[in-house]
């Protein structure tokens, strides 16, 4: 059992029942062009998180540990959008709307597509949600379930979005989920810091807050060549 530096207290996993989650690192997201600016948002906040995660989750793979991607997202007919969702907002431009990078938040589109810095390699599961949490409407639960899997490292967009609905769904169902606090982002830097304070308020009510730093550092005691080639410029 490896312990990373985290808040409440320190966060306890074993690798071979821990996974790591990346949550929503999809171009309509963290770049210009995307769903995200679409609705007049600063990507920049977003683009922040991605060298971290990068590097968590090159260790991750140089160590063996299981590591899944999730992607927000609705079918081209757009039959799974609910009308409130779509409307909501009121935005100028829609969801399924065409877009710098293809129809904005549909499968199989460019920009719904997983950014090349963190993209997913052979073996690494890609779940397709059309809400915000990541165990709604999919079969995650199941794939860590069938694995084992009782921790969470977590990566991802936006905190207090889709990173924060999941990790109070894993909650739920059972799950010790460490959000990791520079690997993830919002477009509004006081949500941020409000997202990770609900999730480690009151003793860890929905889980820990540790960062990339801390948590390779405990990784590399287990797996020092993994934490150091991460490490390394590519």
């Amino acid at each position: 059992m490896l312990s990373a530096k985290a808040e409440p207290y320190d966060f306890e996993f074993d690798p071979k029942t821990t996974a790591l989650v990346m949550i929503d690192f999809q171009r309509d997201f963290v770049y210009p062009g995307g769903f995200g600016e679409s609705l007049g948002n600063d990507t920049s906040f977003l683009l922040k998180a991605l060298p971290p995660a990068e590097r968590v989750l090159k260790a991750c793979r140089a160590a063996g540990l299981f590591i899944i991607h999730t992607r927000e997202g609705h079918r081209a007919d757009l039959s799974d959008l609910p009308a409130a969702k779509y409307e909501r907002g009121r935005p100028k431009i829609h969801i399924g709307d065409p877009g710098p990078m293809g129809r904005l938040l549909v499968r199989g589109e460019y920009g719904h597509d997983i950014v090349d810095e963190v993209y997913p390699i052979a073996g690494e599961p890609i779940i397709d949600k059309p809400g915000k949490g990541a165990f709604y409407a999919t079969d995650l639960d199941s794939i860590l379930k069938n694995r084992g899997t009782r921790q969470l490292i977590v990566c991802g967009v936006t905190t207090e979005v889709c990173v924060q609905t999941s990790v109070r769904e894993a909650n739920d169902r059972g799950y010790d989920a460490c959000v990791l606090e520079d690997c993830v982002g919002s477009y509004f830097p006081e949500f941020q810091k409000a997202a990770l304070d609900m999730v480690k308020a009151q003793g860890g009510i929905f889980g820990f807050v540790s960062d990339s730093t801390r948590f390779l550092d405990a990784l590399g005691k287990q797996f020092p060549a993994a934490v150091s080639a991460a490490a390394a410029p590519a």
